[in-house]
């Protein structure tokens, strides 16, 4: 799930939380996309007691970024809730977070 604050001036806070079904099993999750140059170890997300996997980033505004998450070191899932999906050149889709203030723009 994505949730997005935009500020008036800088870069877009986006939170990145992994879907129950995928953190249930998860021993260690990173988020792996454009904005860590797809550093699979770059950016691990944090544990929450209930289980729940999460971590906001600074994307600076008016971009797309594709990422998934890497889950154990070696399942990848996409987000069921993000803005859109492009396929990879690895078979697949990656996702898309859009930081626009309108999704529509490119």
């Amino acid at each position: 799930m994505l949730k997005k604050r935009y500020l008036k001036s800088g870069p877009v806070k986006v939170e990145f939380v992994v879907p129950d079904a995928i953190a249930a099993n998860a021993e260690s999750v990173y988020l792996v996309g454009d904005f860590n140059d797809w550093d699979e170890t770059a950016t691990p997300m944090q544990q929450f007691k209930n289980g729940t996997y999460k971590i906001t980033l600074n994307l600076e505004p008016d971009q797309h970024y594709q990422f998934r998450y890497l889950v154990n070191g070696k399942q990848w899932h996409n987000d069921w809730e993000a803005d859109r999906y492009v396929p990879n050149p690895f078979s697949g889709d990656n996702s898309v977070v859009s930081t626009y203030r309108h999704d529509g723009e490119s």
